[in-house]
């Protein structure tokens, strides 16, 4: 792949993509001390960068292919990508979901247009129920990474990027299967050979970083993770090749969940952005800008999603208050006497810590039946706020330990 291919898929999705912002961030770049960039593909009609990839694959069909219709394998933002811009171009679109896969997902790509199937527990089952109706119906199976014409229009947010901000000196992608971070590599590579640019992936999932070290795709054991949309076990091989052979990454970052909590938190305090975990990555890493060696320099961070489920936002919301040290959990252990929880309290008020919540609990605390164990969820400004409350505890007489 070479630059004129993601220069054609540019002019291919131009009347259908949305060209999202380059947004400079005084206050990230205050956050990070680097001159930050954020590109905001968020923002796109279906709330992902997977549409410039799924719009440059749609319309490189012939109007047979176009006919027969195509089939895709997703839970999430490709299952959106190409149920809107399948059904809007004419193209009967059929999206393979696991079972689990999230309400508001599914509910989206049918009121698209699209026909959902719901095949097996997992994104395997339903990958390869797709690519097995794909070969009994002909069918054309879209890859949610792994295809050259969807890497091509990945790519594209590259070319924007470049344009936009050309003595860019780092770029920061995060990275599932691969598609993303290839494709902006071949482009920014291409136009501007010294850009570093730098894979994020979750420490609970890192498929290229370990497929880096080992020379070729390799299937990693994962966990959960926020950034659920990089949860790929398996980067794809055309990414990979390409990654490989041009080299086109310079470092992977990997970052772990509270980073992306925090990360998300960032977002929303400071640019007033609502990102999901895998959009948030590229910020988490930045963070931590002086070990990456980007102090002072320009970087580029690729917000690539936006489709958070609402349901769980206010539990990352906590866990990144919890990473920030403004949230925090402490267990004192005190005499079971009148007067105990009262002197506990006040202590939290001469502090100037804020309670959310305490638990008393004389059913299931300490050995000596004449204590109890008092658990406090606190609000508090930073780290060393809550190292001062657990002082003027200790200093009280209470054994206190947080968590």
């Amino acid at each position: 792949m070479t630059l004129a291919d993601i220069q054609a898929a540019a002019d291919r999705i131009r009347p259908h993509v949305y060209r999202s912002p380059l947004h400079h961030s005084v206050q990230l770049s205050r956050l990070c001390n680097a001159d930050i960039h954020c590109k905001l593909d968020h923002l796109q009609i279906t709330g992902s960068f997977k549409e410039r990839g799924a719009v440059n694959k749609l319309l490189s069909l012939d109007a047979a292919q176009r006919r027969s219709g195509v089939i895709c394998a997703s839970a999430g933002n490709h299952a959106l990508a190409v149920a809107y811009h399948g059904v809007r171009l004419g193209i009967p679109v059929t999206v393979c979901m696991p079972k689990w896969a999230p309400l508001i997902k599914v509910k989206n790509c049918r009121a698209y247009g699209a026909t959902i199937v719901f095949a097996g527990e997992t994104f395997v089952d339903a990958y390869d129920h797709a690519t097995r109706v794909s070969a009994e119906t002909g069918q054309v199976f879209i890859p949610g990474f792994d295809d050259p014409a969807v890497v091509a229009g990945a790519g594209t947010a590259g070319l924007e990027i470049l344009a936009e901000l050309p003595d860019v000196d780092a770029i920061i992608v995060p990275v599932g299967g691969g598609g993303l971070i290839a494709g902006i590599g071949v482009a920014a590579k291409a136009l501007k050979p010294s850009v570093r640019v730098i894979g994020v992936e979750p420490a609970h999932c890192p498929s290229l970083h370990e497929a880096l070290l080992a020379g070729h795709v390799v299937r990693v054991a994962s966990s959960p993770t926020l950034a659920d949309g990089l949860a790929v076990a398996q980067v794809g091989k055309v990414p990979f090749d390409l990654i490989k052979t041009q080299r086109l990454v310079d470092h992977i970052e990997l970052v772990s969940e509270p980073q992306i909590a925090l990360a998300i938190l960032r977002l929303l305090e400071l640019e007033k952005t609502v990102v999901e975990g895998a959009g948030a990555a590229s910020l988490a890493a930045a963070l931590h800008a002086e070990q990456l060696g980007l102090t002072g320099k320009k970087v580029a961070l690729v917000l690539c999603g936006g489709n958070i489920d609402m349901t769980v936002l206010n539990k990352i919301i906590d866990r990144g208050l919890a990473a920030d040290g403004r949230l925090c959990r402490l267990t004192c252990r005190a005499s079971d006497r009148p007067g105990s929880l009262a002197r506990m309290t006040a202590v939290f008020a001469r502090t100037g810590a804020s309670v959310v919540e305490v638990f008393h609990d004389r059913h299931f605390g300490p050995a000596d039946v004449a204590n109890v164990a008092i658990t406090a969820i606190l609000e508090t400004r930073d780290t060393d706020h809550i190292a001062e409350v657990l002082a003027a505890l200790q200093a009280d007489g209470f054994d206190v330990s947080p968590g």
